[in-house]
């Protein structure tokens, strides 16, 4: 008996001996089967086409010494059904690249709007729990401050040192008039809007807002440079998707996938050096993307290796609580000496007995996320951009490969098996194989590619830009912060020092602000009570007096913030 091996290979030679003998015969001995194929793809009505081989004078690509099985109209049939099939093949080649980026897209904003909840619920809870005098006047703002940083992650034209600062001038007037001046205190809306108008000059926070638009400028524009470029990836392969092919390319895709049917080989398959010459020509221009999407790639991977520690989103909003409560403390401390200045600049209030609203958080709030969890480890933003960019360099080199994939996975005969090159079922393809990319096709012999893709330049236009802003913010400065709009060229530049003294809310470390803003060191502390911080506060006669007032709704008198405690899990999304 033979074995498996001789079964296949004696197959394999009947296989070829067969359609090498049915091209050299004088004709196609029937048309069922194109029929058949025609038919079952759809590609048009099968009243009218030949039931026997026939000549074919009209036809413009499928032309054939032998009588045919294809009509013009068949022909022109083909056409539609070869342009359609490449674009689906390159829409099912690129499915798991387009997922892969618009799946992580969808996760990272996701997880930035409950990180941005998480860290207005720490300020709120900061108010709440340590100055509920303050609190309920202070919410507006904390809201508003977080709803700005929304809005410029996310892409609008917002400034960061603009809402920084609105967020420390309306902080300003309530700190003066509970803790400066606490109890008895004449608050006209005139008199507080000039103490929010005198906070830039008398500097109540010390270095701790410029600290803070520092961190801000740091963390906040990478990661908005990192969403857009998702964005345009995504743009790139839809556009990619939908190419539209030269004439000269579509002729030859017909020639190659459908040309075979009109001599009755529906089972043909394209010689491997044919396909590629083929579909190397038809993806030319598309093939000039690689190195573009290659230096993407690469500098997405280097911005978010740069985003971490101080430049690491996580940290700075998760820890802007500590700086705000540092600020109010500093101001605090240096009570006496502001309210002269105030005094000088806005005049002496009328002091009229008042009694501030309370802190009213609703406990079913609580529940429905003001409660902090316990972070786990490995579900951190920095950790998940981690994973992704891991699996995002398996595509380096994917527009670059993208011809021989197609042809290898897809469209063409395996090595030694009989293949069409274009004229007849022959044993191997003898023609000259091109390269990839538009210089390798002067010597392409199926495909004559001319010009440049205008639809392609714009894309790589546009991949030069993105990663001109990706490379600019690879490698921040940790001396100063830019803040740019993408492709404005605009903006402005904020030197943040690294000087700072007793004044400046530093607590005598003198080491300046990493020390400062590193206190939560090791990431964050495993927890830390705000409460213990209420009775600190001395009066200028010595006495302690209590800055939470005459009481809060919330559920326990003290609360433990455990500050590594932000919940990353997307189970509709991972």
């Amino acid at each position: 008996m033979m074995d498996g091996q001789t079964w296949r290979v004696g197959f394999s030679c009947l296989l070829l001996l067969a359609l090498v003998g049915s091209t050299r015969s004088e004709g196609v001995r029937g048309c069922e089967e194109v029929r058949k194929l025609f038919r079952w793809r759809h590609l048009g009505a099968v009243k009218g086409l030949p039931d026997s081989p026939r000549a074919g004078p009209d036809l413009q690509v499928c032309i054939s010494r032998n009588p045919t099985c294809c009509t013009k109209k068949m022909e022109e049939r083909y056409q539609i059904a070869a342009h359609q099939d490449m674009q689906q093949m390159l829409q099912t080649s690129s499915s798991a690249l387009k997922f892969l980026i618009s799946r992580n897209a969808a996760a990272f904003q996701e997880t930035l709007e409950t990180l941005i909840r998480q860290a207005e619920n720490y300020t709120s809870i900061l108010f709440c729990n340590t100055y509920r005098n303050m609190a309920l006047e202070a919410a507006a703002s904390v809201q508003e401050f977080f709803m700005d940083v929304g809005l410029f992650l996310f892409g609008t034209d917002v400034n960061p040192e603009e809402f920084v600062n609105r967020f420390f001038d309306s902080l300003f007037p309530l700190v003066y008039n509970h803790l400066i001046n606490p109890g008895v205190t004449g608050r006209s809306m005139e008199y507080s809007e000039c103490i929010r108008m005198a906070r830039r000059d008398v500097s109540p926070f010390g270095s701790i807002p410029k600290r803070v638009m520092g961190q801000m400028g740091r963390s906040l524009l990478p990661i908005r440079t990192f969403l857009q470029a998702l964005n345009l990836g995504i743009e790139v392969i839809n556009t990619t998707d939908h190419v539209q092919f030269s004439k000269e390319c579509s002729r030859a895709l017909l020639k190659m996938q459908y040309c075979p049917h009109c001599q009755g080989l529906t089972l043909s398959k394209p010689c491997m050096g044919y396909c590629l010459n083929v579909v190397r020509g038809c993806l030319a221009h598309m093939a000039e993307l690689n190195p573009h999407w290659h230096a993407y790639i690469r500098s997405l991977e280097e911005l978010s290796h740069a985003m971490h520690g101080t430049y690491d989103i996580e940290h700075v909003l998760l820890n802007f609580h500590l700086l705000v409560n540092d600020a109010v403390m500093h101001a605090h401390r240096n009570g006496q000496k502001l309210s002269e200045q105030v005094n000088k600049i806005c005049g002496h209030p009328v002091r009229t007995p008042t009694q501030s609203p309370r802190c009213s958080f609703d406990g079913s709030k609580e529940k429905h996320g003001m409660k902090i969890s316990i972070r786990n480890g490995e579900e951190t933003l920095a950790n998940r951009r981690k994973e992704f960019i891991n699996s995002l360099r398996l595509f380096r080199t994917f527009y670059g490969g993208l011809a021989d994939q197609l042809c290898v996975n897809e469209l063409a005969a395996a090595d030694g098996l009989p293949c069409w090159n274009g004229e007849a079922v022959v044993k191997s393809y003898t023609q000259h194989v091109v390269g990839n990319g538009m210089k390798a096709q002067s010597g392409n012999p199926e495909v004559k590619v001319k010009g440049t893709d205008p639809v392609i330049n714009q894309i790589i236009d546009k991949l030069k830009h993105v990663i001109q802003l990706l490379q600019g913010r690879s490698t921040p400065k940790p001396d100063k912060w830019e803040l740019l709009q993408l492709g404005s060229g605009g903006g402005m530049v904020e030197q943040v020092s690294g000087d700072c003294d007793d004044e400046d809310g530093c607590g005598g470390s003198g080491s300046g602000e990493v020390k400062r803003t590193l206190k939560i060191a090791d990431w964050m502390p495993d927890e830390m009570n705000l409460s213990d911080v209420k009775q600190i506060h001395q009066t200028d006669g010595g006495s302690t007096f209590d800055t939470t007032g005459a009481g809060c709704s919330t559920a326990t008198e003290s609360m433990t913030l455990t500050l590594m405690g932000v919940v990353m899990l997307l189970p509709g999304l991972w």
